[in-house]
């Protein structure tokens, strides 16, 4: 493994316990006026996602050591598990997510694990970079005898040099992305990571009004395990 990256991983397990303890001290503090209680909701809300994008980190370690088992995975209920757990922050941050799913194959080989962090990370880059008032999108569907899972941002252009990492399949490393402000591009970093693991496709797609980074997943030759009707 790269030293650079290596490192960063050091350190991710080394920020792990204080961001716990910030976490558990902002649920102890006692109960507060309307302000002070939104204060340790946000408190605790960003302890949490800091928490997960460390666990996400120490997993890159891993994921030659066959702990990630491939299997069939429905790729709708996982989306939709991310959705709810990030309902509460676009709607805090007023930002709109617009959902459609239209794909017809509901099974994908995937790990279920590292797909839910893949779409985490790509729809909460797509929350911090969409404008207050304006939305997101997160759309399923079938392409090219694969299933393309896209989150769509309304933000500033994504750089050309981040443009090409993610068009080749993978980012080297976490950058800073110019006109992202606040962006190490470790979400992106994270993201591209799982899904090589998994065999999946990763890009992006320059728009004139930000950008669509998405994922593409070999569907499951496993028969369904669930109805047709099962979304309907």
């Amino acid at each position: 493994m790269d030293k650079e990256v290596d490192g960063i991983l050091v350190a991710a397990h080394e920020l792990k316990a204080p961001l716990a303890v910030l976490r558990q001290l902002a649920l102890g503090l006692p109960e507060m006026e309307t302000s002070g209680e939104r204060m340790r909701s946000e408190m605790v809300s960003v302890s949490e996602r800091a928490i997960k994008q460390v666990n996400d980190l120490t997993k890159i370690r891993h994921l030659e050591d066959g702990l990630f088992v491939m299997e069939p995975v429905a790729v709708r209920a996982v989306c939709d598990e991310v959705t709810r757990e990030l309902s509460y922050l676009f709607s805090h941050n007023r930002r709109d997510l617009y959902i459609k799913y239209s794909n017809k194959s509901k099974l994908v080989t995937a790990n279920r694990e590292l797909l839910y962090s893949v779409v985490y990370n790509f729809l909460l880059n797509a929350m911090h970079y969409s404008g207050e008032g304006t939305r997101a999108e997160l759309m399923v569907k079938d392409f090219k005898g694969r299933v393309k899972v896209a989150v769509r941002d309304f933000g500033p252009a994504l750089p050309m040099d981040v443009w090409r990492e993610m068009k080749r399949g993978w980012i080297n490393k976490p950058t800073s992305i110019a006109m992202r402000p606040g962006s190490s591009g470790l979400g992106l970093y994270i993201a591209s990571k799982f899904s090589r693991a998994m065999g999946a496709r990763v890009g992006a797609v320059r728009h004139r009004d930000g950008t669509s980074f998405f994922v593409d997943l070999p569907v499951s030759k496993q028969a369904s395990l669930f109805s047709d009707d099962l979304y309907n």
